[in-house]
């Protein structure tokens, strides 16, 4: 125990070498234990060597969200499709918000499924420490696999309702509906990983602030539910008025989401350098969350 750390915490495997006639045989794991080197301690290539683990991750987050429900990973489909039925029903028809002249339907659903990535994942990240407390407690490896299993598996949710929303997009193209694909859609999977790396950055910063204060995983709750009404979902940014579009705009998502309807229905109002712009904020983001994420993991069986 070190500054009150614990040492193992930092084992990593290698290969034995140079340990004498004991050592004739095959290579044997050896355990190195390596001191705290600072904020920057990230041991990515770590993490890498539990690629394995973090797949298994991946596999049960995916499995287990709906697990001992009668329609199973059907939720994830399912869920985003009510949703925009609600949200056309009520802002398309109810309170008549524009839609840019696209179908309601398009339009909300289009906005929806990368705003639902991004809410399920960073909120599911932000509970990586206390969720798995009891597993974190029993056995080393490298803490980030969890949250990045989150990513992934949410972004394999992702990809079943893309293909969704891809089929319906055919049916009102084949029903005579006048569609607008756009060259952004080149630009959607670079969008994505934004939206990913913003979900894993936030969660992870929300995950080491809430280890200590846990009250404020609350706050952070109710703050997502209204970061859905400053995000451009149920409304075009071109509807603000001027006097508040800078306001919109500094929502680091407001270009991603908006690339991301412009890219599939042709309406949407962002350019290339307000997505450099707003991928540039993510990285620095994500650094900050590393940072964190790397100092509160060392102490936080202590917290518990």
């Amino acid at each position: 125990m070190r500054d009150g750390v614990n040492a193992t915490d930092y084992a990593e495997s290698a290969p034995a070498a140079h340990q004498g006639p004991r050592a004739a045989g095959p290579d044997l794991p050896v355990t190195i234990i390596r001191p705290d080197r600072g904020w920057f301690d990230w041991r990515l290539r770590q993490l890498w060597r539990y690629r394995d683990l973090v797949s298994m991750f991946v596999w049960r987050d995916f499995v287990a969200t709906y697990k001992q429900t009668i329609l199973g990973p059907a939720w994830h489909v399912v869920r985003p499709v009510l949703t925009t039925l609600i949200f056309t029903v009520v802002f398309g028809r109810m309170a008549g918000l524009s839609t840019e002249g696209a179908p309601p339907f398009l339009f909300y659903m289009a906005g929806l499924l990368p705003w639902t990535y991004f809410a399920t994942a960073v909120e599911t990240v932000a509970k990586t420490f206390v969720a798995n407390a009891n597993l974190l407690g029993k056995v080393y490896f490298h803490r980030l696999a969890i949250p990045l299993s989150i990513v992934l598996s949410t972004f394999i949710a992702f990809g079943i309702q893309l293909g969704v929303f891809a089929v319906i997009l055919i049916g009102y193209v084949a029903r005579g509906t006048s569609i607008h694909m756009t060259g952004w859609l080149a630009a959607a999977p670079l969008l994505m990983l934004i939206v990913a790396g913003y979900a894993l950055a936030f969660g992870i910063i929300v995950c080491a602030i809430t280890t200590k204060y846990r009250d404020l995983a609350h706050v952070f709750t109710f703050a997502v539910q209204l970061w859905l009404y400053v995000t451009p979902v149920i409304y075009p940014v071109s509807s603000v008025p001027k006097r508040y579009q800078m306001l919109v705009w500094l929502n680091p998502l407001t270009p991603l989401v908006e690339g991301f309807r412009l890219a599939f229905i042709g309406v949407g109002t962002v350019t290339p350098s307000d997505v450099v712009i707003s991928g540039a904020a993510m990285g620095l983001l994500l650094v900050l969350g590393l940072m964190l994420f790397s100092r509160v993991e060392r102490t936080f069986m202590d917290t518990v």
